[in-house]
């Protein structure tokens, strides 16, 4: 696999960081995950099944799960010794909480000029929300894109996806990748600041017209990408259920509305988005609602046209298509995983379901690093490892 070889040293927590180490594990590389003594905290958060949450199984699959206390002399002794032999290590304490342990970027290099060292925070490691706590909710917020996330009744609703945090998780996959790759050429490894907010912003250049070009607030309900154009939108079928029209070029625009007995229509559907879309949301509003879901996607399917029901999480996940794409995988023991969305013809990645108690590899990942039995038993006893 692609990264047989790399040594991965995980302190991080919650989302972004294990999603990330998970995929480099998913791909061969060795991650080791260091849980303070009270353990990752997603262990027990939300529901379970066979003994692990959801959560934990589907961010910290095939990795060795070791305890270490680093507000201990002698756990950071441990650290530095497992840091000597890694090759990327990432982070996501608060900024500045590394350098207090004496185990950041500056230490480690001293003994490893090789790291890949990455840190990720909510905000980065500079500027004047630096120290600012937050989760994904609050990353959102400060970088706008709540503010265009409305609801039917034209307030902020709750973001459905984590997406700071998984952008950041991204982000830093990539530029781990990166730094890994350059290392080859120069010997030397790097520090990566990746912030929540600047990778959520990254993801914006579709939607930052308006205050690029035009110095102003998006009118959400009259943006191209939040409904203001009537073919890329949201609509209501008469039991309840919704379908998404997701495309409105011309091709797609004179389907339906030839299917639909409305070719009058076509000309405006194709103006700019905005309020002059309005006639044609009215009668797909109006057209939409008088059959079933079942029924719409029966008209739909032979249409070239780009549209898709919208299923809920369990419809989506034992869909077909998640099926044949491998994004929903069956353990032996009958556990569900979300499957590996990076696909190599050569070299595959490879889901392997292990699952490590809280500090179940802690003996076997110090003995490999040169501890005696009787050492680990000591740092043990005096609480640096569980």
């Amino acid at each position: 696999m692609k990264l047989e070889g790399i040594k991965v040293l995980d302190l991080s927590m919650f989302l972004p960081g294990p999603h990330l180490t998970m995929m480099m594990a998913d791909h061969g590389a060795e991650v080791v995950k260091i849980e303070p003594p009270q353990g990752e905290p997603v262990r027990e958060v939300g529901l379970r099944q066979n003994g692990h949450s959801v959560w934990f199984r589907n961010t910290h699959r095939n990795k060795r799960c070791i305890t270490l206390n680093l507000k201990t002399a002698e756990a950071r002794e441990v650290f530095m010794a497992l840091a000597r032999e890694a090759d990327v290590i990432v982070e996501a304490f608060r900024p500045g909480v590394v350098e207090r342990l004496g185990i950041g970027y500056a230490a480690v290099k001293a003994v490893n000029p090789r790291i890949v060292y990455c840190s990720i925070s909510a905000f980065g490691q500079t500027g004047p929300l630096a120290h600012k706590p937050a989760h994904d909710l609050s990353v959102q917020a400060e970088a706008g894109l709540v503010s265009v996330n409305l609801g039917p009744d034209d307030q902020p609703a709750m973001p459905g996806v984590p997406s700071a945090d998984l952008a950041a998780s991204l982000m830093a996959l990539s530029g781990i990748l990166m730094a890994l790759l350059r290392r080859q050429q120069t010997g030397q490894g790097d520090y990566l600041d990746i912030a929540m907010y600047d990778a959520l912003l990254a993801w914006t250049p579709n939607v930052m017209g308006p205050p690029f070009a035009e110095d102003r607030a998006a009118v959400v309900k009259d943006e191209r990408s939040w409904g203001g154009s009537s073919f890329y939108g949201i609509y209501a079928t008469a039991d309840g259920r919704h379908l998404t029209l997701g495309g409105g070029e011309h091709k797609f625009v004179e389907t339906l509305l030839h299917a639909l007995q409305r070719p009058d229509l076509i000309a405006v559907a194709l103006q700019p988005p905005g309020p002059a879309h309005e006639p044609v949301r009215a009668f797909l509003r109006e057209a939409f609602a008088q059959r079933s879901l079942a029924d719409w996607c029966e008209f739909l399917a032979p249409l070239d046209l780009a549209w898709a029901p919208v299923r809920d999480l369990h419809e989506a996940i034992h869909s077909e298509h998640a099926a044949a794409r491998g994004m929903r995988v069956e353990q032996p023991d009958g556990q569900p995983h979300l499957g590996l969305p990076i696909k190599f013809a050569a070299e595959p990645g490879r889901l392997d379901g292990r699952l490590d108690e809280r500090g179940g590899s802690t003996d076997a990942v110090l003995a490999k690093a040169g501890y005696a039995p009787e050492a680990i038993a000591a740092l043990r006893e005096r609480g640096a490892v569980g």
